[in-house]
């Protein structure tokens, strides 16, 4: 998101409970956006102070339309990054014991499942809501990507097509670069 705003930044590469990432997170997980001296930690929340900070790529909070990208952002969180976040955990995070390999059969028909209902969800346009990029975006951008990282596979059509689009974007690019 700082890309598309154009806003100046500083990326730090540190590994997930790197003693680093515990002192700004105690859950050890990143993102985490420092402003002014300040930790603002998990992916949605960053997002949205960004889009809300900057006036842009987020709807104007208490309008209709911020309440259908919120609604749009808490799908996608549920039924995306949960089922793709449940698969990693059973792959590499749990210890070995306590993993369940046969979850992911499951995981993955809920994600080609929820494809389906997102695909009937989507706006006209280039983007998830239409023709203006939303914060919404960044998130299914970040599934997607996910998804074909851990072999999930995108049976829609539309999301194919979606994420050669938005991968095709300059500040993608220049995101996955830093």
């Amino acid at each position: 998101m700082l890309e598309e705003l154009g806003v100046p930044y500083e990326h730090v590469a540190e590994s997930p409970q790197s003693e680093g990432v515990a002192t700004l997170n105690p859950a050890g997980r990143g993102p985490i956006l420092i402003v002014d001296g300040t930790p603002i930690s998990d992916s949605t929340a960053i997002l949205t102070f960004l889009g809300d900070r900057h006036g842009a790529l987020c709807h104007l909070p208490g309008s209709l339309p911020r309440a259908r990208q919120d609604s749009r952002t808490q799908f996608l969180l549920d039924e995306f990054d949960a089922a793709l976040w449940l698969a990693a955990r059973h792959s590499f995070i749990l210890p070995e014991d306590l993993r369940l390999a046969a979850i992911k059969n499951t995981l993955r028909w809920e994600f080609e499942r929820s494809q389906k209902t997102l695909a009937n969800r989507m706006a006209e346009g280039d983007f998830l809501m239409g023709d203006r990029m939303t914060l919404p975006d960044f998130i299914l951008t970040h599934c997607l990507t996910w998804a074909l990282a851990a072999k999930f596979p995108i049976i829609e059509h539309r999301l194919t097509d979606y994420l050669d689009r938005m991968r095709a974007r300059p500040a993608y690019d220049a995101a996955r670069s830093r």
